[in-house]
């Protein structure tokens, strides 16, 4: 279980296809803390760790994860959000995230808003996942409020510290990034298809 607020932005060393998996080298500043089997969410998509090396570690990502995710398109030297689960008894400061990235999404515009950023995403509709104005999702594991939701697109407003903090400074029209939408509401959607 994790937050939707980052930890750290780590950075990719190293990229080796084993059969249909994906072996994903990053250094982060908190490599030394790890432990194998350890769960970290990566832009989002939650992974284990299977071996720690200096300030580095190995995650693997297996076929279905890079089919839904935008970790296929991972390449040496790219950033990546990074969040370790929460611990029994902290505050939940962002909003309950499972690291189960729903479908990826298509950065559509980025206005600069005079001291904030506003970032639209466009995706998939018929997946029949939504937001709603207000409501919470999860954009490349980070934790945010919807602004102007739409039936296949919404928007996010970004402070400077989660620009900076994040790899949404890396961020460009056409950037495809990972989404969880809000838990509750994919359970509210499921129980009104079956009525």
């Amino acid at each position: 279980m994790f937050t939707g607020i980052i930890e750290s932005v780590g950075v990719v060393k190293d990229l080796k296809k084993e059969q249909n998996n994906l072996h994903i080298t990053i250094e982060s500043n908190f490599t030394n803390e790890l432990k194998i089997d350890q769960s970290i969410a990566h832009n989002g998509v939650c992974l284990t760790v299977i071996d720690i090396k200096g300030d580095k570690y190995t995650v693997t990502a297996i076929e279905e994860t890079l089919g839904k995710t935008n970790l296929s398109l991972l390449k040496i030297n790219d950033s990546i959000n990074l969040e370790r689960a929460m611990k029994l008894g902290d505050r939940l400061d962002g909003h309950i995230v499972q690291g189960h990235v729903d479908q990826t999404a298509i950065c559509t515009n980025i206005v600069n808003e005079q001291g904030s950023w506003k970032f639209t995403f466009q995706y998939d509709s018929s997946l029949n996942n939504i937001t709603i104005e207000k409501g919470s999702v999860t954009v490349n594991g980070v934790s945010l409020t919807v602004v102007d939701s739409k039936k296949d697109q919404f928007s996010v407003a970004i402070i400077p510290y989660t620009y900076l903090h994040t790899n949404f400074k890396d961020f460009k029209k056409g950037t495809e990034v990972n989404l969880e939408f809000d838990v509750i509401g994919k359970y509210v959607t499921r129980l009104m298809s079956l009525n």
